[in-house]
């Protein structure tokens, strides 16, 4: 069911987007930056203690995100883990799955996502323009 949900999300921002008649040069795409969407799945034969012990042993913090990644927001999603949301250069996209593989594998399984922001396209097709904020 929840991926039913992840894959039809996806397949509404590959819909929105070829729709899209505007036409940007690349600087204005910033076509060098990506999204990256990141679930760190928690291992429920852990309980928290656990899991933080072997992120800290593995030095997740002093590694993670690299070097000129940026974190964009950092999510717990029950039932399922933490997801965050990175912004990076494409180059830099093989030293993130590193260091997801170095620091967060015994206490997370990961799965990862290129992902786009789509809502400056769907702005202009919404009648309504408010944008909620929290």
């Amino acid at each position: 069911m929840k991926y039913s949900l992840l894959l039809a999300l996806f397949l509404i921002q590959f819909i929105g987007y070829s729709q899209s008649t505007d036409v940007k040069t690349g600087s204005e795409k910033g076509e060098d930056k990506l999204l990256l969407t990141v679930f760190l799945k928690h291992d429920q034969s852990m309980n928290l203690n656990e899991i933080e012990k072997i992120r800290t042993d593995q030095g997740f913090y002093e590694n993670f995100p690299p070097e000129g990644v940026s974190v964009v927001n950092w999510f717990v999603v029950m039932g399922i883990g933490q997801m965050v949301v990175l912004e990076l250069p494409a180059s830099k996209l093989s030293a993130v799955n590193l260091a997801i593989e170095r620091t967060a594998w015994k206490a997370f399984k990961s799965e990862m996502y290129p992902t786009y922001d789509l809502y400056p396209i769907m702005e202009k097709k919404l009648k309504n323009k408010s944008k909620v904020t929290f």
